[in-house]
Formats: structure tokens, sequence, C-alpha cells
């Protein structure tokens, strides 16, 4: 996906957040950052966007996300269980 692609899919998501009146928060791990920093790139996002957890290791992970520690030995660190 190019650059522009994803600041026009970021827009988007924040519009329809607007939209229906919603916020967010991300959690994310191999992506590093990246879809909370296409967010808060763009001017004004503050009014959508309440936090973004980047947690790269699983005792980030359990830590900061609540993901059990069996979850995580069952099934790895990605899947859809985590």
């Amino acid at each position: 996906m190019s650059d522009l692609e994803t600041q026009d899919r970021a827009r988007r998501v924040l519009e329809a957040c607007r939209a229906a009146g919603f916020t967010l928060a991300t959690a994310e791990s191999c992506t590093g950052g990246l879809v909370i920093g296409a967010l808060t790139d763009i001017a004004g996002s503050s009014d959508v966007v309440d936090r973004g957890f980047v947690t790269y290791s699983n005792a980030a992970k359990m830590a900061m996300l609540g993901v059990p520690e069996a979850i995580l030995a069952a099934h790895g660190a990605v899947s859809e269980e985590t």
C-alpha cells in the first residue's frame, strides 16, 4: 500500500468515526505503530483518537492489553485469539 493510500484510508476512518460519534484506540504489534501513526499524522485527529498501544513483546501484551498468558501459550502472539 502506498503512502497516499494509507493516508486516504486513515482519513476515511477518522471521518467515519466522527460521523458515528466514535472514538478509537489501536492495539498493534508487528505493524510497530503504523496504524496509529497514520491516524495521528492527520491534523485534528485527537477528537477521534483516544490512544494507541504498540505491544511487541508477549509481556507487554499481557500487561497493557490484558491478553491472558494461557492464550499466548496456546495460540502464539499472532492469531485471531490474541
